[in-house]
């Protein structure tokens, strides 16, 4: 167990909490982080491209000159790939772009992306955050004091004020512990967590 400075909303001190080390203190491995997000951005891919080829394309299938004795190539078409307006010749199609890689990796990926946090001094632990109500500047001055303008902030369930505070932040995302990915902890400089929230990724992930 290692212990974590822990906070309140207003960026004071208030004490300690012992965090599990074989998820806020494990080896950091970026080949599984680049490996996750490789799946990650695959899996987000529409796939929907597409090209036409010389049968799809709009146009005259007769030959357009006679085979032999005008001392060009022999073509059958206008709508040959060689000549513009043509079909394209292994152009793209619609495609599936996902895949998966084992449960066991991706826990693994993801206990060492919050290490590489932890590590880095880029984690913030707070003993709770709550708002009155839905409001955005509100929201944006907390993280400001606590020096999170560029921030992941998980809470262990959803919490509507919070969320509603925080989702029109152009550098600030809100999220579940459920739904903590290794994208997300990497693409933002913080990582701002509740106490709650951190006990429930040790169980999730321990």
């Amino acid at each position: 167990m290692a212990n974590f400075k822990l906070y309140n909303q207003s960026a004071q001190e208030v004490g300690e909490i012992e965090l599990a080390d074989a998820i806020f203190g494990a080896e950091v491995k970026p080949h599984l982080h680049w490996e996750i997000v490789k799946m990650q951005r695959a899996n987000k891919r529409a796939g929907t491209h597409s090209t036409k080829t010389r049968a799809e394309v709009k146009g005259s299938t007769k030959k357009i000159y006679r085979q032999k004795g005008t001392g060009n190539a022999r073509h059958g078409a206008r709508t040959a790939p060689i000549f513009v307006g043509g079909g394209r010749a292994h152009g793209p199609k619609p495609r599936d772009y996902s895949y998966t890689v084992p449960k066991k990796v991706k826990a693994a990926a993801l206990r060492s992306a919050l290490s590489a946090r932890a590590i880095s001094g880029d984690l913030i632990v707070l003993d709770a955050l709550s708002f009155d109500g839905p409001k955005t500047k509100v929201g944006a001055a907390t993280l400001a004091q606590l020096g999170a303008s560029n921030a992941l902030v998980v809470m262990p369930v959803e919490d509507h004020n919070v969320h509603m505070s925080i989702r029109n932040l152009h550098k600030v995302k809100y999220i579940r512990a459920e739904g903590v990915n290794v994208y997300d902890v990497l693409k933002y400089e913080k990582l701002v967590l509740t106490a709650d929230a951190a006990r429930a990724l040790e169980l999730r992930l321990g």
